[in-house]
């Protein structure tokens, strides 16, 4: 497989890398990542793809994107003019999203705002954002500004080698094999001089401030009108979370693949995933 095409796009003077694979002349599908990832978890798919034009940013603080401005919490919702401007750099007027966790939530929540904009979306183990019930909003606030203020005074603890980072990626909240550890790592690590840090804003570790309530959420999913697929980890922790609101979603085909929280970068599940987008594409 040929090495993807790497660039970045300006958003008023803060740069945002991109990734991007397969045939420049393909089907163009943008591929949203997951928290604390970056554009260079969707590589294995990317490999069973090739005719798709498979384009990846890394989103907002992660991997080699430039953080937001210190002091400015990130949203999830701010992702969503980010993945606009890119769409309208590239003069994509309609494309296909697919989005894995986070990026899931990103993507159902940018294709109800704009479903002129999306013709297919294709979500991976997740569906929308975390919501806060109206109520406890005044003390999950005052939680969030409390831990991010300690966080930024703290930073985060380099690793004295690679292969710490390495071990530390591999057997995370999420594991993933030592391959695709090494893609992540890639985009998401740098050497100091005090050893090994992530590149990621430690910002990003922050709880949310605000979040969307649930009838919020639900007025994004009704106002989906593109075709839906929802691919759900067996083996991971949002198939429960998701049952209440596939009823909520026009036109959802719903799947539960045998795999983790990382499928898409497990080889048997990646092949599954990458045949179901072939399909519908």
């Amino acid at each position: 497989m040929s090495e993807p095409r790497e660039y970045h796009i300006d958003l008023d003077g803060r740069r945002l890398a991109v990734m991007e694979w397969g045939n420049p002349d393909g089907i163009p599908l943008v591929a949203l990542h997951g928290w604390l990832d970056n554009a260079a978890s969707f590589t294995l798919l990317a490999q069973l793809l090739p005719h798709v034009r498979l384009i990846a940013p890394d989103l907002a603080g992660h991997g080699l994107s430039e953080h937001r401005a210190p002091g400015q919490p990130y949203y999830i919702w701010d992702n969503i003019a980010d993945v606009l401007a890119l769409l309208d750099e590239l003069e994509l007027k309609r494309v296909a999203l697919l989005g894995h966790s986070m990026g899931a939530g990103v993507a159902t929540l940018l294709a109800g705002a704009f479903p002129e904009r999306v013709s297919q979306l294709l979500l991976l183990d997740g569906l929308v954002p975390r919501t806060y019930t109206a109520s406890t909003l005044p003390e999950q606030m005052a939680a969030a500004l409390n831990k991010g203020s300690r966080l930024r005074r703290r930073g985060w603890r380099p690793y004295a080698s690679l292969e710490d980072a390495l071990q530390a990626r591999m057997g995370g909240r999420y594991p993933v094999s030592r391959e695709a550890a090494g893609w992540l790592l890639e985009r998401s690590l740098e050497q100091t001089t005090e050893g090994w840090v992530w590149r990621h804003d430690i910002a990003l570790s922050q709880p949310s401030v605000v979040r969307l309530c649930d009838e919020q959420v639900a007025a994004f999913l009704q106002r989906l009108s593109m075709p839906v697929l929802l691919m759900m980890a067996k083996q991971g922790n949002e198939v429960d979370g998701v049952q209440p609101l596939l009823g909520l979603v026009p036109e959802l085909t719903y799947q539960v693949l045998d795999g983790g929280h990382h499928m898409h970068l497990e080889e048997a599940p990646a092949a599954l995933i990458a045949g179901l987008i072939r399909e519908r594409l």
